[in-house]
């Protein structure tokens, strides 16, 4: 019963401050938000008992990817007010783009088996990362949540180079 108010609460903290993330109007407070953010899916991550991944992100992305983010904003000195349009003239065309998308992967999801058949449980000897790097690339285990992740990683990663490279 602790665990779940545990899991609780952090999640409400972490959605809120992913939330705060891209609503905030200050660069900082939303880079301060967004360590809240990573620091609350730490805590997902021993409340799962995942170590290495509890690890890997306290240090790689909050040690180390936000930490730089807060330096290199805070050392280019620049105003970091938003002093632009707030809406694009095709945001309608985003709009629906994002919701075509958002309707094909629920309907993927919701076809998609793996919902209702859990995966075996390791055994406390294995050797669970090779384990879960199988997993990962398995038909059987998690390979369309580790596949959309990756496309809803590439297509950021796109949006932020078109972002960067836009005429201001």
């Amino acid at each position: 019963m602790a665990i779940q108010i545990i899991f609780l609460i952090t999640a409400v903290v972490t959605l809120l401050a992913a939330l705060m993330v891209v609503a905030s109007r200050h660069l900082v407070h939303s880079a301060l938000w967004l360590i809240l953010a990573l620091f609350g899916v730490a805590v997902l991550y021993v409340l799962l008992d995942a170590g290495f991944f509890t690890v890997a992100q306290v240090l790689i992305y909050i040690g180390a990817i936000a930490i730089l983010f807060i330096f290199a904003v805070m050392l280019t000195r620049r105003d970091m007010r938003d002093s632009g349009p707030q809406h694009t003239p095709g945001w309608w065309l985003a709009a629906i783009l994002a919701a075509l998308m958002f309707a094909g992967v629920m309907i993927m999801l919701i076809s998609w088996t793996g919902f209702s058949t859990p995966l075996p449980a390791l055994a406390a000897d294995a050797d669970t990362l090779s384990r879960l790097g199988l997993a990962l690339v398995s038909p059987d285990g998690y390979l369309l949540p580790f596949e959309l992740a990756s496309v809803l990683l590439v297509a950021a990663m796109i949006g932020a180079i078109y972002v960067s490279l836009a005429k201001k």
